[in-house]
C-alpha cells in the first residue's frame, strides 16, 4: 500500500520542499474524508473525522480475506485487514490544507510518521518518512464521496438503540403468512468512527 523507499537526505529535503508547496498552493482543496483507491489498486481506504483528528481504514480489498501477518505485536497477526486503520490520528497543521500523524504499512508491519495532502477533489498525496528523513509516498485516487464530520458520542448512541423490526412478507413460498423476511445487514465500516481501535481515541 505504502512504499518507503530509502532516498537520500537531498532528495527527501527536495520533496518535503515541493509537498510544502502543494500544500500552501492548494488553500482551497476539500477535506481528505471518503474512499481512496491506493496506487498499486489492491485496496480502498475509507477516512472519516473522528474526535477532530483523520482515521482512514481498509474499507475495500482486492483479494478478501486479508489479514494483518506482518505486524511485530503477534495478538494481532490474525486480525483481518479489513476495518484495519491504516491512517491513525491525523491533525490538522495550522494554515496548511495538510494533516499529520502516523500511517500503517501493513506489507512491513511499520508504522511511520506521515503527511496527508489533497490535490484538487480527486487525488490524495500520502507521504511518510523514517527519522524524519527515508521518506516515500504515493498518491490515492477518490472512489467515494467526502464524508460529513462524525460526532463518536452520538454515533455510538445510535447505534446502542433496538434495529427496526424487518417488514413482513404476506405468503412465503410454503404459504405460512406473517413470516419476517432476512434483511441485509448494516455495513459495518458505515462510521469507521464506532471501530474499537478508533473509538477508544476518539472521544
Amino acid at each position: 500500500m505504502l512504499h518507503c523507499p530509502r532516498n537520500s537526505m537531498l532528495t527527501a529535503l527536495t520533496s518535503s520542499g515541493l509537498f510544502l508547496a502543494i500544500g500552501i498552493s492548494s488553500a482551497l482543496a476539500i477535506e481528505p474524508t471518503g474512499d481512496w483507491r491506493v496506487a498499486d489498486g489492491v485496496a480502498n481506504i475509507r477516512v472519516a473525522q473522528c474526535g477532530g483528528s483523520m482515521w482512514g481504514v481498509v474499507a475495500w480489498e482486492k483479494t478478501p480475506g486479508g489479514l494483518d501477518t506482518n505486524n511485530p505485536d503477534v495478538s494481532k497477526q490474525n486480525r483481518p485487514t479489513l476495518g484495519m486503520p491504516i491512517l491513525i490520528d491525523m491533525k490538522k497543521k495550522p494554515s496548511l490544507e495538510q494533516w499529520e500523524g502516523q500511517v500503517y504499512n501493513a506489507k512491513d508491519g511499520q508504522s511511520y510518521s506521515a503527511t496527508i495532502t489533497p490535490i484538487g477533489n480527486d487525488q490524495l498525496e500520502i507521504k511518510g518518512c523514517v527519522l524524519g528523513f527515508l521518506c516515500g509516498g504515493e498518491t490515492w485516487t477518490r472512489v467515494g464521496p467526502p464524508q460529513a464530520p462524525s460526532n463518536t458520542t452520538t454515533s455510538m448512541a445510535k447505534s446502542a438503540k433496538p434495529p427496526a423490526m424487518p417488514k413482513t412478507a404476506g405468503l412465503n413460498a410454503a404459504g405460512k403468512a406473517g413470516q419476517k423476511q432476512q434483511t441485509q445487514p448494516a455495513d459495518p465500516l458505515a462510521d469507521i468512527c464506532l471501530l474499537p481501535d478508533i473509538a477508544r481515541f476518539a472521544h
